[in-house]
């Protein structure tokens, strides 16, 4: 709770300065680029007047209009019933990006389908082993399971080549059950987008396996039992 005023009282104070010059979104973004080495993807007024909304490789951060300062937190409307302006954007991040994936993630599709859900997996995390044992669970609950990869130890560990194998195995499905049950993965390689899904993972904000996006593009940040996520969705109809 201490963090979470400290945030609210820095972006106030950053918010409240009426005289601040706006650099046009080229400026702050070569900005930031240059000295933090983020990838801005987008540059777009934020919900409070004085702060532009910029959105990077490394995720979602709010900046004051004179290039001066980052600011990395929630906003929240007072006069929506704290509606988390933050959490909406992201949410709408998240639908889009995912949605470039559509031929390239590994999915559980049920049978009697009613929702779908997206989750971020690294076939070495214990929890993400634990999700994928209650695969059939998910399916009974007319829940499909599409997975997105997160190698959480990067782009050149073994662990990201052992993804590739999962992903370019010619039975995905077997592959991914066999390794997370701590079988050996057969060695291959192919075209696939393990890197582009793991870099998209970093942009909403992914730091951890699993993470679970929800077809209202909220996530779930960790392991939820099958029944839980099952009630979660019923609520959202």
């Amino acid at each position: 709770m201490k963090l979470f005023k400290r945030a609210i009282m820095l972006a106030t104070v950053l918010l409240s300065s009426n005289g601040i010059a706006a650099e046009p979104q080229d400026d702050v973004t070569a900005k930031i680029e240059s000295k933090l080495g983020f990838d801005v993807i987008a540059v777009a007024d934020a919900p409070v007047e004085g702060l532009y909304q910029v959105t990077t490789n490394k995720g979602l951060f709010y900046i004051s209009k004179d290039g001066k300062y980052l600011v990395q937190a929630r906003i929240y409307n007072m006069d929506a019933g704290m509606r988390n302006e933050t959490e909406v954007a992201l949410s709408s991040l998240r639908l889009d990006g995912i949605s470039a994936f559509d031929d390239s993630a590994i999915e559980f599709t049920a049978e009697n389908e009613k929702h779908t859900i997206t989750v971020f997996t690294d076939i070495t995390c214990g929890y993400c082993r634990k999700l994928h044992r209650e695969i059939e669970t998910f399916n009974d609950l007319g829940i499909t399971v599409r997975y997105l990869a997160f190698p959480r130890s990067g782009l050149n560990s073994q662990g990201f080549k052992d993804m590739v194998s999962v992903w370019c195995a010619e039975d995905q499905q077997q592959a991914m059950t066999d390794a997370k049950a701590g079988e050996n993965v057969k060695a291959q390689t192919c075209k696939n987008k393990v890197a582009q899904q793991y870099e998209f993972g970093q942009q909403i904000g992914v730091n951890g396996t699993p993470n679970i996006i929800l077809p209202d593009g909220s996530l779930i940040p960790g392991y939820q039992p099958a029944e839980a996520i099952a009630q979660v969705l019923n609520r959202q109809g």
